[in-house]
């Protein structure tokens, strides 16, 4: 496992592709991003989050649903009628967890959407400050989206809506590793595991995910 992580980042063609799925090309230059403490690409997220939905349709975890930084980018802009189409193929609502990655002010950051117990959470690794409105934007896309597509009206008073404080979630201590933090969020709460990891843990976590990425499977 080590010679192939190294053979990633060998001084090959960087736009070379290493891993091929989910309609998305990852190429060398994306695994680079993973040595060191450069930030990750959008481009590692996205696949990373898709092998964690894939896992939970082959495995006992809980059922996965994954968006892209597009959605919550479109959503916040222009509304329910720019994203409504995202889920033209998928009930949410058959769903157990649905993830909402999120960019903002050069920061990646996690919403997490729990159907079963009924919570929007929202994780920042960085969390100098809470975010909730994130949560309130989410519920109310839920609320159309469950108006639309079952003509079923969802309860506010049953759901809890959170901003997770500092001290209660991993945080990062450098200002490079929020996409690695993003990515182990989902990873952990797809398989209703505790957050036990810490900022120690992230040169590890990013070696690990070039050969994950590689091979489509997660350890």
């Amino acid at each position: 496992m080590e010679r192939e992580i190294e053979a990633a980042f060998s001084r090959g063609n960087p736009n070379d592709v290493l891993s091929s799925a989910f309609e998305m090309d990852i190429i060398r230059l994306d695994i680079w991003r993973l040595k060191g403490s450069s930030w990750l690409s959008a481009q590692i997220i996205h696949f990373y989050l898709n092998l964690v939905t894939e896992r939970s349709k082959k495995e006992k975890y809980p059922a996965v649903q994954a968006f892209t930084f597009y959605f919550y980018c479109k959503l916040a802009t222009r509304g329910y009628a720019a994203v409504k189409k995202y889920t033209e193929d998928v009930n949410l609502f058959t769903k157990h967890i649905v993830f909402v990655p999120v960019f903002m002010n050069c920061h990646f950051t996690l919403a997490v959407i729990d159907m079963r117990k009924k919570t929007i959470k929202y994780f920042d690794s960085a969390a100098v400050k809470r975010k909730k409105e994130i949560c309130e934007t989410l519920f109310k896309y839920l609320q159309e989206e469950s108006q639309q597509k079952r003509h079923l009206e969802l309860d506010r008073s049953e759901w809890t809506l959170r901003s997770m404080r500092s001290h209660e979630i991993p945080q990062q201590e450098n200002g490079d590793d929020c996409g690695v933090f993003v990515c182990k969020y989902a990873d952990y709460i797809s398989r209703d595991r505790p957050l036990t990891f810490t900022q120690s843990d992230m040169p590890y976590f990013r070696k690990r995910m070039v050969w994950e990425i590689i091979h489509q499977q997660l350890l």
